[in-house]
């Protein structure tokens, strides 16, 4: 005899069960943003994508990011009932499953004292000295401890306040506060970047 030891979200719209009808979808006739998960994540994803960037170095380790994310998020479909909490969830997802690797991961990266390529000399208005400096500054970043790293892309890069970064991050607004200014100190300080400007 078989014990069936897992359900799928298919398993809703197996015989003899009725489906119930999805938590956005209201019957006061408003029409949802997102009737179903797959156009969330086809109008999302390039936000999403670009915050899963933010969280790790390579590109390749982005999109694995963000798949982990978006499987989580998929398990929690059908309880997440406000749509406004959608890209919370999955920042937050975002946030777990990255802090879960660096606590997980073995020490494979190694710091250099030459940089692969020379930096180029800044000089006036130039779209290629521009984007010089801004990988100069992504560099930088990605040197922050993870804590603060984590705090300065929801700042800076996904533009959120210093409210919503605390909720995001289950801290105190005190907290990204004290953690952003330490953070920008660094910036400042980074070598890297007083060379760049």
């Amino acid at each position: 005899m078989t014990t069936p030891v897992c359900t799928s979200a298919s398993a809703s719209a197996a015989p003899g069960r009725q489906t119930r009808p999805h938590p956005r979808h209201r019957p006061n006739g408003a029409t949802p943003a997102y009737p179903s998960f797959a156009s969330y994540v086809r109008a999302r994803q390039p936000v999403l994508l670009r915050t899963a960037r933010s969280l790790t170095a390579n590109p390749c380790d982005a999109e694995d990011l963000l798949q982990t994310a978006l499987a989580k998020t998929y398990m929690a479909w059908e309880r997440i009932e406000d749509q406004r909490a959608l890209d919370g969830y999955v920042r937050r997802a975002l946030l777990n499953t990255r802090t879960s690797q660096w606590r997980k991961r073995r020490v494979d990266e190694f710091a250099c004292d030459e940089l692969p390529e020379p930096e180029p000399v800044p000089g006036v208005d130039d779209p290629a000295e521009r984007q010089a400096l801004r990988d100069a500054m992504w560099r930088a970043v990605l040197r922050l401890p993870a804590r603060q790293r984590a705090m300065v892309v929801l700042r800076y890069y996904e533009d959120l306040s210093e409210a919503q970064t605390a909720e995001v991050l289950g801290v105190s607004v005190g907290t990204v506060k004290s953690a952003v200014s330490r953070a920008l100190g660094k910036l400042r300080e980074d070598p890297e970047l007083e060379l760049a400007r």
